[in-house]
């Protein structure tokens, strides 16, 4: 990413390439100067999803995947809205979705950690924003887990996105978190984004989407792009 791209984005949101604390960034931030390729060799088209097929549940990870009952944890629904820099509502935005499960393990080969799989809980999902960029999904809170970045290392409970825009290169990648965990001081990933897009990074509780005797409710609104774009992963 050339400087001339980096100054659309608010270096006081942004998180760095490099964060010593975060020892991944060591072996994977750029050591040489960065090379800006010719505008016509960049695709600005695409994708479009507009007519994409979505299954019936794939929005709904308490459901998507069970098998002999409920998945075990905190249910809870996590909704929002997503909009280009100019606050414009994005419709048709294709969103993902994976996440741990309660108790703080994915379903993936690289995660041993010592504690259990639930067989009706895969932590993936998708969904697409309605014409006035709205999105919802149902889901189970995640567990926090050790990583081993350094010792005694947690991460806060958290969920991953994966959002498109209008086109190929306004792609994000970003992490919702869940108000007042007390492992954020603790955490390099979320210590290496600057304090002003920490905030942009924590989902808010509410009331009003919080169904009764169901699940609770979360805003996390996200923004594509620009000066205001939501913090992204570029580390």
């Amino acid at each position: 990413m050339a400087s001339e791209f980096l100054d659309q984005f608010d270096r006081e949101v942004q998180p760095p390439y490099l964060h010593e604390a975060y020892k991944s960034t060591l072996l994977r931030a750029p050591l040489q100067p960065l090379v800006v390729p010719p505008k016509k060799e960049i695709t600005r088209s695409g994708p479009l999803f507009k007519d994409f097929n979505l299954g019936a549940l794939d929005h709904d990870l308490t459901k998507n995947s069970v098998k002999d009952g409920e998945a075990i944890g905190e249910r809870i629904v996590v909704h929002g809205k997503v909009t280009n820099e100019k606050g414009h509502p994005l419709p048709h935005t294709l969103i993902e979705l994976w996440q741990a499960n309660s108790a703080g393990r994915y379903v993936h080969k690289v995660d041993q950690h010592d504690a259990p799989l639930d067989p009706n809980f895969l932590g993936t999902g998708r969904c697409m924003t309605d014409a006035h960029g709205n999105y919802k999904f149902y889901t189970i809170k995640p567990g926090a887990y050790p990583w081993g970045n350094h010792p005694n290392a947690w991460r806060p409970n958290h969920i991953h996105f994966s959002l498109f825009g209008g086109n190929i290169t306004s792609r994000l990648i970003t992490q919702m978190y869940f108000p007042g965990d007390p492992l954020f001081e603790h955490d390099p990933i979320f210590k290496a984004v600057p304090p002003k897009g920490r905030e942009l990074l924590i989902s808010k509780f509410d009331l009003s989407i919080t169904e009764p005797n169901f699940a609770l409710g979360y805003r996390f609104d996200i923004v594509l792009r620009g000066k205001h774009a939501t913090p992204f992963e570029n580390l």
